[in-house]
């Protein structure tokens, strides 16, 4: 494991116990805790997200900072029957992730930047097209 990894999954750690113990915004933003499984390991992960709502879903950005797409997407597309959603306060809620494409994903970004400009100027600086994922209850 890389020393970026190791901070990252630290940061993500103490971000997860933040949202379940304190308060479910951060940086101006609503965050979800997302648990999937890993695409290797098998083990549950958990990983700290901002989120939209949209059409009777949330809305993740598969942004991750980097020039690939991150883990969590990976794991999410591996085992998309095991995923589940955590708001502050509340019990994880069982989701199907849908990956957006075409017009619909068009009408979510557009959605997701009117919420949070950053993220349009995230996507600028990108090499890849930020995959666009609605999760909705099951």
């Amino acid at each position: 494991m890389s020393i970026w990894q190791w901070y990252q999954r630290k940061v993500n750690e103490r971000t997860v116990k933040r949202i379940r113990n304190k308060s479910g915004t951060m940086w101006g933003m609503d965050m979800v805790i997302l648990r999937t499984k890993g695409r290797k390991s098998g083990r549950q992960r958990e990983t700290p997200l901002s989120w939209f709502a949209h059409d009777n879903g949330w809305l993740v950005v598969a942004s991750g900072g980097g020039k690939g797409n991150p883990d969590w997407y990976a794991n999410l597309a591996a085992h998309p029957d095991s995923v589940t959603v955590e708001r502050h306060g509340g019990q994880p809620v069982p989701v199907t992730p849908v990956v957006l494409t075409g017009p619909e994903r068009e009408a979510a970004w557009d959605a997701v930047v009117s919420a949070q400009p950053r993220y349009a100027k995230y996507q600028k600086k990108a090499t890849r097209e930020y995959p666009l994922v609605k999760l909705v209850s099951a």
